[in-house]
């Protein structure tokens, strides 16, 4: 691994990816982090069916904090493991309430507090509502970093300090959704197509 391998890299995954995603509907930042919690085992399609609804109804991290679990439930039962995260966001929003006046916060270690908050979702939304940089390592980006050779950690935590050695923080926030979209067309965890892939003259899995 080079700088001028990865500087290669990331130019082709701007040029092919862009360089910008845009976020989860929501009107309030506690709303985009609902978005993200939501996401999680699910796709990025099903959570943008329900946010729009979801947001008229609960309009306050309050209101859907007093709301009955029943009421969040049912706004989002087309997600996956709705009745666990609807518990997790009844809880999330009412430490919001109660423990951040209302304000969600800006520091990855007080949203690690919040109920139903990783550190992937932490990440993902400081860089979303905050432009606060961060590498957010999931599936996808700790496989295809260690086919690329950019990292060897054996868990998420470690790649993503090795990511932030590597990579210029310019491109950490979008190195993120990148690399899902090249895990899902290309570098799959099942059988990765090597011999279409956009990054295969520099991957160390094929030199």
């Amino acid at each position: 691994m080079t700088e001028d391998n990865i500087g290669a890299i990331l130019k082709k995954l701007d040029d092919v990816y862009g360089v910008t995603k845009e976020g989860f509907y929501h009107d309030q930042p506690w709303q985009l982090l609902a978005g993200i919690m939501l996401s999680a085992q699910s796709t990025d399609k099903q959570v943008e069916e329900v946010l729009p609804d979801f947001c008229r109804r609960f309009q306050t991290a309050a209101q859907l904090a007093d709301s009955p679990l029943e009421e969040i439930e049912a706004s989002i039962r087309s997600i996956g493991l709705y009745k666990n995260k609807a518990k997790n966001l009844k809880k999330c929003c009412a430490q919001i309430v109660n423990e951040y006046d209302g304000e969600v916060p800006s520091e990855i270690e007080e949203l690690l507090k919040l109920a139903g908050v990783g550190r992937k979702t932490a990440t993902l939304f400081l860089a979303d509502a905050y432009e606060i940089p961060g590498v957010t390592v999931d599936t996808h980006v700790f496989r295809i970093s260690r086919r690329l050779g950019w990292a060897e950690g054996k868990n998420p935590v470690i790649v993503e300090q090795e990511l932030q050695k590597v990579l210029p923080e310019e491109h950490w926030n979008r190195i993120n959704f990148q690399l899902i979209y090249h895990g899902r067309e290309a570098c799959t965890a099942r059988k990765a197509k090597c011999e279409e892939c956009i990054l295969g003259d520099w991957c160390e899995r094929r030199i």
